[in-house]
């Protein structure tokens, strides 16, 4: 026994049946009087002032317990004797050091709501207390008696307590309901309308509350649940639960169902070919010329707050009726906050650095080429960014593609080294070797790029982009999945992309960040959160990348942490931190360090085909009446153009399920649970294996 406190041991008479205590327990009605029990209830009727106690009394009624137990500590420190007061009207068991600091703040307390209490199978005298939280107190009585008084105590106050968030939630459920029918009850108009944005902005926060507590609730009485029947297996996971009513069913207040899907009426747009002629397009592969390919002078400029304010009663109808944790995969959203452009033109804009892509295969050594690859993967994420406000981009229709190049000369890719603002000089990036330059007769390199969107449900877009003089290609495929979270909305992006240097041999697997959607009903901004690999198998080297959310108190926007190591030394060759948007440092192993300003990078135009060259399902043309209406902020007639995009899709899936036909891909093949391009480098130029 350690702790250093003084040792007050009980024991019950075999011969009497009687507790004999040396420690003392005040009752809360007398606090000078004794009592022989080392435990005490304030309405308990077997206490005596003489000093003994007749055998323990159990009734199911509430009772403010209160005495001394030892409590597990840990390893180094064992058992403690402590003093322990269970509050049944609060429904809290706290502990002291001692009876004499109970007027002092409690060294620990337990809520006792939802918290699962058990005998232990060790002994006849231990048992623990598992709150919902997750903290647990390991106790033990002075015998199995005192040990079942404790027990059975804990468990009725932790029964009414839990029974009492219910009987609160179902009063809560009720209230939030009736507020909900008596604003869908007025008037459309008039001095108190139902889409008044106050009443909106109740009636959505209340609905998120209320879904909030529900889900916690759940997980509570599953937790519970479990924890009487038996532990949860290894692995086991308790998921949000899927919403309970109907999207296209609860969208009122008076008004119309402005932005859903099925119900819309359809609006014929003249530019657009008919289903029957869509369907009939050529799935063949097309070989795009490159000398057909122009500088983009597209500038998608996004709207500042105005344009999302004007519409915030939209938004705040369609909040009160999603529900956290909710797939929004299917959930049409309204039209206003859609940036002017496709998510495969988006998956392009990271190669926005395109020298800075070309130069990882310029580095000497592995380490240098997987540092080089953590400095491109880093410096790709700003520039897919258009403004400050959160948008988001179109969802591709499936089939729908997207190229684009760009030329870099090669002078560029041969100097590019960041400069360094650290007294010591960046020594560790080769030069690029002037063999290299001499491969190729032309003066500037082409990164070529195609996506396509392979998937509909679920929503899978596949990205190929290589640069033929340097014999390197990058081939991904992503699976966009979306999750409203409260007042954000969170997309999980997954799936997998592959690096080839060919020239050295050598792959790098990679994953993609969530990215999230903050203040959803104020100024929506973006965040990347969670972290990533990049391994390289056959030399050994890898990096974790984490990015990190904001805190809720303190702490960085757009925080960025990395680390590059040799796994096979287990050696970390290069560290990273700053933000992601703006300036990282790096750290290497011999002590250099560089600055990388992302608001000086130099940003190269990638080089598109003029519209009416393009094939009806790229990208542009496909959404052109969309990005035109809402460039002049006619929004209900870009919701018409999107509307009829959707409704001619769901159409031809309908059809090919009618008809048995599968969907035919055009740049992408399916292989195993991935998609690659039909017609990767890899397969066209020989890998070769360089001695280093």
């Amino acid at each position: 026994m350690q702790g250093g406190e003084p040792v007050s041991t009980m024991k019950v008479s075999e011969s009497e049946g009687k507790l004999e205590g040396l420690a003392t327990a005040v009752t809360p009605n007398n606090k000078n009087s004794s009592c022989g029990g080392g435990i005490s209830s304030s309405s308990s009727s077997s206490s005596s002032r003489g000093g003994s106690a007749k055998g323990w009394q159990y009734s199911d009624h509430m009772e403010n317990v209160y005495g001394y137990l030892m409590k597990y500590t840990n390893l180094v420190t064992g058992w403690q004797y402590r003093f322990f007061v269970l509050n049944n009207e609060a429904g809290l068991l706290e502990y002291f050091v001692n009876e004499q600091s109970r007027n002092q703040k409690p060294r620990g307390t337990l809520q006792l709501a939802g918290a699962v209490i058990s005998p232990s199978d060790e002994d006849s005298h231990t048992f623990t207390v598992n709150a919902a939280s997750g903290e647990q107190y390991k106790l033990r009585a002075t015998d199995a008696k005192e040990r079942q008084h404790w027990v059975s105590r804990l468990q009725i106050c932790t029964q009414h307590h839990t029974e009492a968030i219910g009987k609160m939630m179902s009063h809560a459920e009720g209230q939030q309901r009736d507020l909900i029918r008596r604003i869908e009850c007025l008037p459309t108009s008039g001095h108190l309308s139902s889409l008044d944005q106050d009443l909106l902005m109740l009636k959505a926060t209340s609905m998120a509350t209320m879904n909030c507590l529900n889900d916690c609730f759940h997980i509570l009485q599953l937790q519970h649940a479990s924890h009487q029947k038996g532990s949860l297996p290894s692995g086991t996971t308790i998921e949000w639960l899927e919403p309970k009513i109907s999207l296209s069913n609860h969208y009122k207040n008076g008004a119309d169902q402005p932005f859903a899907a099925e119900q819309s009426k359809p609006v014929a747009v003249p530019e657009e070919r008919p289903v029957a002629e869509s369907g009939l397009l050529a799935r063949e592969p097309e070989e795009i010329n490159a000398d057909d390919e122009i500088e983009d002078t597209c500038d998608n400029k996004e709207d500042d707050l105005g344009a999302v304010e004007e519409q915030r009663s939209v938004i705040l109808h369609l909040l009160s009726q999603l529900k956290l944790g909710m797939d929004l995969t299917r959930v049409v959203l309204p039209t206003f906050i859609l940036e002017k452009r496709s998510l495969l033109e988006m998956y392009a804009d990271f190669m926005s650095h395109p020298d800075l892509f070309i130069a990882i295969t310029n580095g000497a050594t592995a380490e240098d080429r997987m540092i080089r690859f953590v400095e491109y993967y880093l410096t790709s994420f700003h520039e897919g960014r258009k403004g400050a406000i959160a948008k988001k981009p179109y969802n591709p229709i499936i089939g729908e593609t997207f190229h684009c190049s760009w030329r870099m000369p090669k002078s560029e890719v041969a100097s590019s080294v960041f400069s360094s603002s650290s007294t010591q000089g960046v020594t560790n990036h080769a030069p690029l070797l002037e063999e290299s330059l001499n491969q190729v007769g032309a003066d500037c390199y082409t990164v070529r790029f195609v996506a396509e969107q392979v998937s509909h449900h679920p929503p899978v877009s596949g990205f190929y982009a290589e640069c033929t003089e340097r014999k390197m290609c990058v081939n991904a495929h992503v699976w966009t999945k979306s999750k409203f979270l409260g007042m954000s909305i969170g997309v999980t992006m997954v799936g997998e992309g592959i690096l080839s240097l060919l020239e050295h041999g050598e792959e790098y697997t990679f994953s993609l960040p969530c990215a999230y959607a903050r203040s959803i009903l104020t100024v929506p901004w973006v965040e990347l959160g969670g972290k990533v690999s990049v391994n390289c198998a056959k030399t050994g080297y890898s990096a974790s990348i984490t990015f990190h959310t904001k805190p809720f108190y303190g702490g960085k926007l757009h925080r960025v942490t990395a680390e590059v190591k040799h796994n096979i030394t287990n050696t970390v060759v290069c560290k990273v931190q700053g933000e992601w948007n703006s300036v990282l440092e790096f750290t290497y192993s011999n002590g250099e360090t560089k600055y990388v300003d992302l608001t000086k990078l130099a940003v190269t135009k990638k080089r598109v085909r003029p519209l009416e060259k393009q094939d009806p399902f790229e990208s542009r043309r496909l959404w052109k009446n969309v990005t035109d209406s809402l460039r002049e902020s006619e929004i209900d007639k870009a919701t018409e153009h999107k509307h009829t995009l959707e409704e001619r899709q769901r159409t031809e899936e309908r059809h090919r399920t009618e008809t048995g036909t599968p969907w035919k891909t055009k740049y992408f093949i399916k292989e195993g649970d991935g998609w690659v391009y039909h017609k990767p480098l890899w397969k066209i130029i020989p890998t070769t294996q360089p001695a280093e």
